[in-house]
C-alpha cells in the first residue's frame, strides 16, 4: 500500500470511528445501493411476512389478538432496525453515539456550574408556581411522557432546521488554512498541511445528501447528549430542592389533596414533586436547545463544541477529497 493509499485508509477508519461512515466513498456507494426502492420494498415485505407469522403464532398461543399485533409490530421494527444497522451501516453511528454519551459524562460538572445557574434564574419561578404544580400533577403516566416527547420533538425539529444553516455559513468561508486547523490531530493533518504548503487553493466542500444527513445526525446527537445531561441535572436539582423546601401542607393547599409519597416513603418525596421536576427538566431542555443556538451568551458557552465538531468534519472531508484526487 503506497503512502496516499495508507493515508486514505487511515482517514476512512477515522470517519467510521467518529460516526461519519457516509463520508467514506465506498461505504456511501454501498448504502446508496441499499436504499434502492426495490431493496427497501423487499425488506419491508420480509418484515411484514415474518412479523405476521410470529405474531400469529404468539396470538394463538396467548389467545389474545392485541398481543399478536404488538409482537408482530415489534418483529417488523426489529427487521428494519437490523437492516439499518447492517446494510445501511447505521451501526457505526450507533456505536459512536454510545461512546459519545458515556464519554460526555465529564461535561456534567461544567454544565452544572455554568448552564444550570443561568437556567435556574428563570425556571425556579415556575417551580414555585401553583398552576405549574396543578398542571403537572394531572399529567399521569403516558400523558407525562407524551409531553416530554413533544418538547423533545420541538427541540429536535429546531436543530434540524438550524444545523444545516450553520453548515452553509461555514462552507462559504472554508479555505486551505482553515482546513489545516480543522483537521489538526486527525490522520488527515499531514495531507492537509502538504496541500496548503503547495498553494493548492481548491477546497471541495460539497456534501451529498447522505453526507449531509450523516453530519447533521452526528451534530444532533452531540448537542442532544449535552441537553440530556443538563435536563437530568435540572431534574435532580428540583427533586432535592423540593424535598428540602416544599412543605407537604403547601403542596396540599395548591393541589387540593395530600401529595402521594413515592414508594411509601416520606411525603416530602412525592409523586407530584417528581412529575413537576420531570416537566420542568423537559422544558429546560427545550429552552436550552433554542438559546444555545440563538442567544450570544449561551452560544459562546455551550454551542462552540458543536461548531468545532462541524469544522472538523467538513475540513476532514475536504482533506479526504484532496487525498482521493491525488491517488
Amino acid at each position: 500500500m503506497n503512502a496516499p493509499s495508507a493515508e486514505v485508509a487511515a482517514a476512512e477508519r477515522w470517519f467510521v470511528a467518529h460516526g461519519l461512515p457516509y463520508f467514506v466513498d465506498d461505504v456511501r456507494a454501498h448504502v446508496h445501493a441499499g436504499l434502492r426502492r426495490s431493496r427497501l420494498a423487499a425488506v419491508l415485505l420480509t418484515g411484514l411476512l415474518v412479523g405476521a407469522a410470529v405474531g400469529a403464532v404468539v396470538g394463538v398461543l396467548a389467545g389474545d389478538v392485541s398481543i399478536a399485533l404488538t409482537v408482530g409490530s415489534q418483529v417488523l421494527i426489529a427487521v428494519l432496525v437490523l437492516y439499518a444497522l447492517t446494510t445501511l451501516r447505521a451501526g457505526a453511528i450507533a456505536r459512536w453515539a454510545l461512546r459519545r454519551t458515556f464519554g460526555s459524562l465529564g461535561l456534567l460538572f461544567p454544565l452544572v456550574t455554568r448552564a444550570l445557574p443561568l437556567l435556574l434564574l428563570f425556571v425556579t419561578f415556575l417551580f414555585i408556581n401553583t398552576e405549574v404544580w396543578q398542571v403537572s400533577a394531572e399529567l399521569d403516566g403516558s400523558v407525562m411522557w407524551l409531553t416530554v416527547l413533544l418538547f423533545s420533538t420541538v427541540a429536535i425539529g429546531f436543530l434540524l432546521v438550524r444545523l444545516p444553516e450553520e453548515m452553509e455559513v461555514f462552507d462559504k468561508d472554508l479555505d486551505p488554512e482553515r482546513v489545516v486547523a480543522g483537521v489538526r490531530g486527525t490522520p488527515l493533518e499531514d495531507a492537509a498541511t502538504t496541500y496548503a504548503d503547495r498553494g493548492d487553493t481548491e477546497v471541495d466542500t460539497r456534501l451529498g445528501g447522505l453526507q449531509k444527513a450523516n453530519l447533521v445526525l452526528v451534530l444532533l446527537i452531540a448537542q442532544a447528549v449535552q441537553v440530556l445531561l443538563l435536563s437530568v441535572s435540572v431534574f435532580g436539582f428540583f427533586v432535592v430542592f423540593g424535598v428540602l423546601a416544599m412543605d407537604p401542607t403547601v403542596i396540599e393547599s395548591w393541589l387540593g389533596h395530600p401529595p402521594q409519597a413515592v414508594l411509601g416513603g416520606s411525603a416530602r418525596l412525592s409523586r407530584e414533586l417528581v412529575q413537576v421536576s420531570v416537566f420542568l427538566a423537559a422544558f429546560s431542555g427545550l429552552y436550552f436547545t433554542v438559546y444555545a443556538v440563538t442567544d450570544e451568551l449561551y452560544r459562546k458557552q455551550f454551542f462552540t463544541t458543536i461548531v468545532r465538531e462541524l469544522e472538523r468534519a467538513v475540513s476532514a472531508r475536504a482533506a479526504y477529497r484532496m487525498l482521493k484526487r491525488a491517488g
